[in-house]
């Protein structure tokens, strides 16, 4: 449970079966644990989500909890899997992830997502979508076999007719002449709620206080003309947006001018005809409905930009400083002569996943100054050897099921200690852990990527994959958001590589050979 849960959680159903699914070992950990401190007595783990195929076709799950982003097959493929299979389709999947695009996220709602956890989150908001995935029901229509499912079940699943129809849009008429407003209300009844007014101030009361889709108004009117009303509602918050159509019977330039620029989207001339008016007023409610629509996307986007914002000054303030005292307790330990081969062995995954997430932390706040023009390198000797032998390490592990064999070489001799690079040693290891992944995503199953270390001023690695990089992308390789088929890729990785590589004062370069069907990366980093 969550340190900042004030009160204990009611314990979820101890019979059900949960399946995490989450390629980070430590993530996964945490899950699990949430879950066991929730009450769960059976809890199921898999790496990916072709693993995780293969254990729901196996054993007996009641909900999936998922990461988005992973190897091999991500949380959106699997979520698809699985809503394509008949004895899969109806399972709760619960999708956790730090994704908050908007096209993303509407992907997985219609692909037939549960729920969506962002992270990070605590025990109080995993709880409460175990209980609403426990209600769940497949929803109609987001697969080929919920159609299938619905069409033989039609009366029991389809809502009424009446419940899908929406509320008729209102529209208000303002004419001071009641046979006008008559004719035009029974013109439009049948599709419309008709609000009506005989006078401009009776007219500016209801924009006001109802806030009614679209006006038509007449334009000669005593008092105050439609002209005026026009110029009073767009001085106020609640009807300055509403559009306006215009009935007169002045035809001259002038007037129209003036009445376009108070806000009128059209002009009808009397005497009315109905065939015209219906369909133009028609089309303006679409632009209406539209509009509403488009500006509604437009908050949701910036909510979400805010909440993003929101959980990074909260991952950067809240979880870096005690994770940087674990790993260094987790160092202090390794060092131990005390501690066994086996535990130095478990502590070296915690130190793994440690730097890892500490790498994520860090990594968005050190691109940030370096492209504002505020960082500041500290430069210190690493080895970067044992780096990279650590990621290759991690990931032979990750990618076991692609049978990729990673191997770090080098070309000096037998017993000999591992040249030094100058740089920062967390920039180091988010450059080659981008680096690697990237390889080990884009190489062919059962083959190698070749990791090369020279010794040499500067020092030299290189790494090899076979797959070549696609002509189209050559150019723009190293560019922010350039990615080329790759599920939920953001096009980071290279980029930020290049820019961790460069501040360290290093170079990095790709090369293509399409006869040999490889791509190469080299990067060189000052010696210390």
């Amino acid at each position: 449970m969550s340190i900042f849960d004030s009160t204990p959680l009611p314990s979820i159903d101890k019979g059900m079966v949960y399946l995490v699914v989450d390629d980070f070992d430590a993530m996964c950990k945490v899950t699990v644990n949430q879950l066991e401190a929730l009450g769960a007595e059976k809890v199921l783990t898999a790496r990916n989500g072709a693993e995780a195929l293969r254990i729901l076709r196996s054993e007996h799950v009641d909900i999936v909890l998922s990461d988005w982003n992973m190897p091999v097959l991500s949380g959106l493929e699997l979520l698809k899997a699985m809503r394509a299979d008949p004895k899969l389709f109806a399972l709760p999947f619960v999708m956790i992830t730090a994704e908050a695009e908007r096209h993303k996220v509407e992907e997985a709602i219609a692909s037939g997502v549960t729920s969506l956890l962002l992270k990070p989150y605590t025990s109080t908001q995993l709880h409460l979508r175990i209980q609403k995935a426990k209600n769940w029901k497949p929803r109609l229509g987001s697969t080929n076999v919920g159609r299938l499912q619905g069409a033989n079940s039609a009366q029991s699943t389809t809502p009424s007719v009446k419940s899908l129809t929406p509320a008729r849009p209102k529209i208000l008429l303002v004419d001071d002449t009641p046979d006008n407003l008559l004719l035009l209300s029974q013109m439009l009844k049948a599709d419309y709620q008709v609000q009506l007014a005989r006078d401009g101030a009776k007219a500016l009361e209801i924009v006001t206080s109802d806030s009614p889709r679209l006006g038509v108004a007449g334009h000669m009117m005593p008092g105050m003309d439609g002209f005026e009303v026009a110029t009073r509602m767009r001085e106020h918050p609640s009807a300055e947006s509403i559009p306006v159509i215009f009935v007169t019977a002045m035809t001259s330039v002038d007037a129209r001018i003036k009445g376009m620029d108070l806000g009128a989207v059209d002009f009808i001339t009397k005497p009315v005809d109905a065939e015209l008016l219906k369909p133009r007023i028609r089309n303006f409610m679409r632009y209406v409905e539209m509009r509403k629509d488009l500006q509604a996307e437009y908050d949701d986007m910036v909510d979400a930009a805010q909440l993003r914002d929101d959980v990074d000054r909260i991952t950067r303030h809240d979880l870096k400083g005690p994770l940087s005292g674990v790993l260094g307790m987790v160092q202090n330990l390794i060092q131990d002569e005390d501690i066994g081969h086996k535990q130095v062995a478990q502590l070296r995954l915690i130190e793994e996943a440690s730097m890892q997430l500490l790498n994520m932390i860090s990594l968005s706040a050190e691109l940030y100054k370096i492209e504002t023009g505020r960082f500041v390198l500290k430069a210190a000797p690493i080895r970067i050897g044992e780096v990279l032998r650590r990621i290759a390490e991690m990931y032979r592990f990750t990618y076991a099921e692609k049978q990729i064999v990673v191997s770090v070489d080098t070309d000096m001799p037998v017993g000999a200690e591992f040249p030094l690079a100058k740089g920062d040693a967390t920039l180091c290891y988010s450059v080659f852990q981008n680096l690697i992944k990237n390889a080990c995503e884009a190489a062919p199953n059962s083959s190698k990527v070749a990791i090369r270390l020279l010794d040499q001023s500067p020092i030299k690695i290189v790494i090899e994959n076979k797959g070549a990089v696609p002509q189209s992308v050559r150019a723009r390789f190293f560019e922010k958001f350039v990615t080329h088929g790759k599920e939920g890729g953001t096009g980071l990785g290279t980029y930020s590589a290049k820019l961790l590589t460069e501040a360290q004062l290093g170079n990095i370069e790709l090369n293509v050979r399409d006869d040999t069907n490889t791509t190469t990366i080299t990067v060189t980093l000052p010696r210390a």
